[in-house]
């Protein structure tokens, strides 16, 4: 039987609905509910590319005991935080504020006026790793809620007093931003670059677009140091398992500070920004390579994120068939059977692309570039435009091939932000690639554009609610949410 989360067009929710947790969306039925029955509220939170959320889904909430426990007890309520990232927000502030660490599936347990007062992310079905079983997690709540309220409720007003306090205390400033501060940030990126592998960070390693667009911004007033750390970080994120190597775009972080292990979904938003990035990485430079992987990244989105009216989709599953990254890997075997037994390119492929026996990963490869076309050409004693041509064959069959497997679901909402991030992508991409030198690259123009175009007038039309305010999400013909300021700002920024 489905719950009451049929009625909502998230896909998130809606691989919910049929969990024999009585689940509500956020609003005033549930909320009114908790303070009627004077009872503590679950709110999960996590969205629908999310590896673990579906992982605790089949673990939990589709197993009847849990069910039981949770309903009896509790009011389960389920957000979408793309939906609604103004209550991910401040839910996430209070689960680092308790724990030091967020993430999703995020789980909180609230009073029944919304404050928090104990929390974290992912549950197991039984203790591991330090961690206390889900069903131990509810009936130490639930007892702790009938025998020791009021330490529960002085916990959820500290906790509130300390996200205000934090909000209150952020500075603001007003003027112009002085030279000496930008210098400095440049300074402060250097000092925490990872000279070896490029990017910010180790694992979990996320791309880190806006800190590379402000560092290709520094370099246009001639800041070598910024252009280094740029460029290095574009390379490895573009040779890595990180950037799909066969279909194009970006997986959402890497898991390894390498860049070659992946979490696999891929998002709108990393994507529109990454494009970007790469795009303007070509115009500073004239390196063919950046506006390659922009064009790869362009590509993606409009091939696999377009829906049939004009927006671009939220995200792409790090898993299919519930195995995360069985799309996107390969065996050894599956390489050589594609290529054909025998094939004089099977050795060239594995070269480029790390294919061993052993795989990299779990026995398997991820694809990733270990040897340019410069240094293949010197191995196997050919041109260079032999080698790009004869991968770029390859590629196509193993692509050809890969499109034949299972594929990850796809969030179909349209987010007002994401897209305003995408649709500046695509129209900065038509208005460079006009002025292009290479006529096959001033092609591509007018298709970014109609594209942009197509996008910007579903935002501007039927992304408002019938107050003509902006609305934050579009599925199935309807509008959810009202936008919040990145949607605004987004959206403005792309038209």
């Amino acid at each position: 039987m489905a719950n009451r989360l049929a009625g909502e067009t998230s896909p998130y929710l809606l691989q919910h609905a049929h969990n024999p947790v009585d689940w509500y969306p956020w609003g005033a039925e549930a909320l009114d509910r908790a303070r009627r029955e004077d009872r503590p509220i679950f709110l999960s939170i996590g969205y629908a590319a999310c590896h673990w959320c579906h992982v605790m889904e089949r673990e939990s909430f589709e197993d009847a005991a849990t069910a039981t426990a949770l309903n009896e007890s509790f009011v389960p309520i389920k957000v979408d935080r793309e939906e609604r990232p103004d209550l991910d927000q401040v839910y996430m502030n209070a689960v680092v504020a308790m724990t030091g660490q967020g993430g999703w599936p995020m789980s909180l347990f609230l009073t029944p006026d919304g404050r928090p007062f104990y929390g974290g992310t992912y549950f197991p079905p039984v203790p591991r790793h330090g961690m206390p079983a889900f069903r131990q997690v509810l009936g130490a709540v639930a007892e702790a809620w009938r025998e020791r309220r009021a330490e529960l409720d002085d916990a959820g007003t500290r906790i509130v007093e300390a996200i205000d306090q934090q909000l209150a205390t952020t500075p603001a400033t007003e003027g112009d931003v002085d030279a000496g501060l930008l210098r400095a940030a440049v300074a402060a990126l250097d000092a925490a670059f990872d000279a070896t592998n490029g990017g910010w960070g180790q694992a979990p390693k996320f791309p880190q677009a806006m800190a590379i667009e402000f560092l290709l911004r520094r370099a246009l007033d001639g800041d070598a140091d910024a252009l280094a750390l740029a460029r290095r970080s574009l390379d490895a994120m573009a040779a890595g398992g990180i950037h799909d190597q066969l279909g194009g775009g970006f997986h959402r972080y890497s898991t390894d500070a390498r860049w070659l292990v992946p979490h696999f979904e891929k998002m709108l938003y990393d994507n529109a920004l990454l494009a970007r990035a790469c795009f303007h990485g070509w115009q500073l430079t004239g390196e063919t390579r950046y506006v390659a992987t922009a064009i790869d990244t362009l590509d993606w989105i409009e091939r696999e994120l377009t829906t049939a009216d004009g927006g671009w989709a939220a995200s792409e599953d790090a898993d299919t068939d519930g195995v995360e990254g069985a799309t996107f890997v390969w065996t050894a075997d599956e390489v050589r059977e594609v290529l054909g037994p025998g094939s004089p390119d099977i050795p060239l492929v594995e070269a480029a692309y790390g294919i061993a026996p052993g795989g990299n990963w779990e026995g398997r490869t991820i694809l990733s570039r270990v040897a340019t076309d410069e240094e293949l050409a010197r191995r196997f004693d050919l041109p260079e435009a032999a080698i790009a041509g004869r991968l770029e064959k390859a590629r196509a069959r193993l692509s050809a091939a890969r499109a034949r497997r299972p594929q990850p679901a796809r969030d179909d909402k349209v987010l007002a932000g994401w897209n305003g991030l995408a649709l500046a992508a695509f129209a900065d991409a038509a208005s460079g690639l006009s002025v292009a030198a290479d006529s096959r690259l001033r092609a591509r123009s007018d298709g970014y554009l109609a594209a942009a175009i197509r996008a910007a007038e579903l935002l501007t039309t039927k992304m408002r609610a019938s107050d003509g305010r902006l609305g934050r999400s579009w599925k199935d013909g309807r509008v959810s949410g009202r936008a919040v300021l990145e949607d605004h700002a987004d959206l403005a920024e792309g038209l």
